[in-house]
């Protein structure tokens, strides 16, 4: 063990407090770092406790997710559940690796880390396996693919992104033998807990299967992430709220949320063109994202707030390709409020 290393359980917490990921991950140590980065962030001036406020507090320094295409499909795609996919998705719209000719995980990593590096000073990157479902295969296959993601020195975690009926016990299994060696997140796609909106959206699967997943997950020494869809056009805020509410009563580590924006050549695309249906407007938007995030337990990272696609995909709504205005009409509106995440979080429940 190096002289800078303080001495907590494995010894892998750095002697300023941060974390070196390469030593052997240990959970005890990183939960109550993460308490300790959770418990102060208001203090610090912010209106809710975001993603890179906590990784740049872990670390020490900023960390990039590098998107990774695994060349991996979806059970609501290849048939098994249903066939076309999500009625909103086009995986290539919203995944930087699928706008490219695909290479092999290890040339992805390198090549992610030189353009992030172009843009942003930073050293230390998380292997994202972001488009379609990066549980979906073979334990073997999903073996090799977290392996060549991890083995690469500047990589310190690895976050999964997949759905919550794509989690059987064989594939648990391998994401607790990574969550051993590093970080893990898991990114479920739970986007609602309605299941009338699920249908809509041809997910293939209920809100029932959510549940199960972050059990079983929580199970795990990993991270639990919710991907949440709002601005459904087959629900009203009072809707979107219940769903804001059941991500605090699961009790995860994380939360995405995502506006709904329409790409070319989706289902979607069709339903707006036809003026089947509306999309929400950026005020309107941005006072349910306030409300959303007020619902949260103060300990829940909030990863993201919007989404957006690059011009050749996109279509609509315009106000969302503003991201630091969006960024700032939030903030602008938790201090109208004078409110914070976690104000109306109404605290543990059975």
């Amino acid at each position: 063990m190096s002289s800078n290393v303080e001495e907590f359980g494995s010894g892998h917490v750095l002697a300023d407090g941060n974390f070196d990921p390469r030593l052997a991950w240990d959970w005890s140590d990183y939960r109550r770092r993460r308490a300790e980065i959770a418990g102060r962030w208001r203090a610090d001036g912010l209106r809710y406790f975001s993603l890179g406020y906590f990784l740049r507090n872990l670390f020490g320094q900023r960390v990039q997710k590098v998107s990774i295409d695994a060349g991996l499909t979806c059970p609501n795609v290849d048939g098994t559940v249903a066939f076309g996919g999500c009625n909103f998705c086009d995986n290539r719209s919203f995944s930087p690796s699928r706008r490219l000719p695909r290479q092999d995980i290890a040339e992805q990593v390198d090549s992610g880390i030189r353009l992030l590096k172009l843009r942003y000073r930073v050293d230390k990157f998380i292997a994202y396996f972001q488009p379609a479902t990066n549980t979906y295969a073979e334990p073997a296959d999903l073996r090799t693919m977290y392996e060549m993601a991890l083995s690469h020195p500047r990589v310190s975690g690895l976050a999964v992104g997949t759905r919550p009926d794509c989690v059987p016990s064989e594939v648990m299994d391998v994401l607790a033998e990574f969550a051993g060696r590093t970080l893990l997140s898991v990114e479920y796609g739970m986007q609602t807990m309605h299941d009338h909106s699920l249908a809509w959206m041809n997910r293939g699967h209920d809100h029932a299967a959510t549940v199960d997943a972050v059990q079983r997950s929580r199970n795990l020494p990993l991270e639990v992430c919710l991907h949440i869809m709002l601005s459904l056009p087959t629900e009203n805020r009072e809707q979107m709220l219940q769903t804001a509410e059941e991500v605090a009563r699961l009790g995860v580590d994380a939360v995405k949320i995502h506006n709904l924006y329409v790409v070319k050549k989706t289902p979607l695309a069709l339903m707006w063109e036809q003026g089947d249906i509306k999309l929400m407007d950026r005020d309107e938007y941005v006072e349910t994202v306030v409300d959303f995030i007020e619902r949260l337990p103060p300990d829940m990272v909030v990863e993201r707030v919007s989404g957006d696609a690059p011009g050749d995909y996109f279509l609509a709504p315009t106000w969302c390709l503003d991201k630091p205005g969006i960024l700032q009409a939030i903030d602008q509106e938790f201090t109208r409020r004078d409110s914070w995440q976690g104000k109306r979080f109404a605290g543990p429940q059975a």
